[in-house]
């Protein structure tokens, strides 16, 4: 009587404070890899780690304490049951907590080894639906059920479901695409060709989701992105040109307004932030305009949403020099000829 019901419960008390103390072994140790390595692990995800490790022993605690216990052998099934559903229980925790693992590794190697950015929704669903399938084969053979029949009634399942869902497929493996070639990842700017631009917030397992400047999301579905034609202004290089167009008198002294004109705009590169200090402006002229010579100024930008205030200043500064140096800036002028 002492060996049927003493010796399991003394066993699973057993369990109780072995999973406290390996609670917090594991709770120290993976708290100082993840800021000795600056995994960027959460409390809240550290503390469910720990958790998951001490209801692991408290499984294997109840495993042998029904094990040791003499139980009838009409109660056998029940033994059976029990053992199974305790490692139905492992096989879900394990799954969850490996997807969990395997989704911080990438996220810290993309950090680490690539250029895009950590968090891209679109692997961490392909990589928590494989290793959840995985555990779901598992639980079925721990039932000891036949997965042959069953992975080929998914086969057919699977041809019905993908004709059925063409388009969500369809966005799917476009995203796939989007982020392999790394021609477009969350953080970037891009410009679709419908006129919509704007930084690339996610690319989910549908939809990519711009940010527009006005702080709008705008929700594109990824079969049109890899359709479309797309600008990303941080491809090759954040840094970029802008153009200025600028307009003056034809009685204007030309050497005089290209040697003004550049110092304005190397005062602007060089004190308006987002400008390129380095970088030496130029200007070119090109037309002769029906009341005035026109020509461009070349500035550069550290990105492209830099543009807007370099731009500002940049006129404000040359309007206020050329009033200064008597550059006249002409407006649209017509003579009317009347013949008496």
């Amino acid at each position: 009587m002492l060996k049927i019901y003493l010796y399991p419960i003394l066993a699973f008390l057993i369990s109780l404070p072995i999973g406290f103390i390996v609670k917090l072994i594991f709770k120290n140790r993976l708290s100082y890899f993840n800021q000795k390595f600056n995994l960027g692990l959460p409390p809240k995800t550290i503390n469910s780690f720990s958790n998951i490790c001490f209801f692991w022993v408290i499984l294997l605690g109840i495993h042998i304490s029904i094990s040791i216990a003499e139980v009838p052998v009409k109660f056998q099934h029940i033994i059976e049951t029990t053992n199974k559903l305790l490692i139905i229980l492992f096989i879900i925790t394990l799954a969850w907590i490996s997807s969990k693992i395997i989704v911080t590794i990438l996220n810290f190697y993309i950090q680490q080894k690539t250029d895009l950015p950590p968090k891209v929704s679109i692997l961490e669903i392909v990589i928590k639906v494989l290793i959840l399938f995985v555990g779901f084969i598992l639980i079925l053979d721990t039932l000891k059920i036949n997965i042959t029949p069953f992975i080929t009634s998914l086969g057919i399942a699977g041809l019905a479901v993908g004709l059925a869902l063409q388009d969500t497929l369809s966005n799917f493996f476009a995203g796939l695409h989007i982020l392999m070639t790394k021609q477009i990842k969350p953080g970037d700017y891009i410009s679709l060709e419908g006129g919509f631009e704007g930084f690339v917030e996610d690319i989910t397992w549908r939809n990519t989701v711009i940010r527009t400047l006005p702080n709008n999301l705008i929700i594109v579905p990824n079969s049109k992105i890899a359709s479309s034609i797309v600008t990303n202004y941080f491809l090759p290089d954040k840094e970029l040109a802008i153009l200025v167009q600028v307009g003056v008198s034809y009685d204007s002294d030309l050497e005089k307004v290209e040697r003004v004109t550049i110092e304005v705009a190397n005062e602007v590169m060089k004190e308006v932030p987002g400008g390129v200090p380095d970088f030496e402006p130029f200007i070119r002229y090109h037309t002769f305009g029906d009341f005035s010579i026109n020509f461009t100024v070349v500035l550069r930008v550290k990105s492209y949403t830099d543009r807007y205030a370099v731009i500002h200043e940049f006129i404000k500064r040359l309007h206020k020099r050329y009033k200064e140096e008597g550059i006249k800036i002409p407006f649209p002028i017509r003579t009317i000829y009347l013949k008496q």
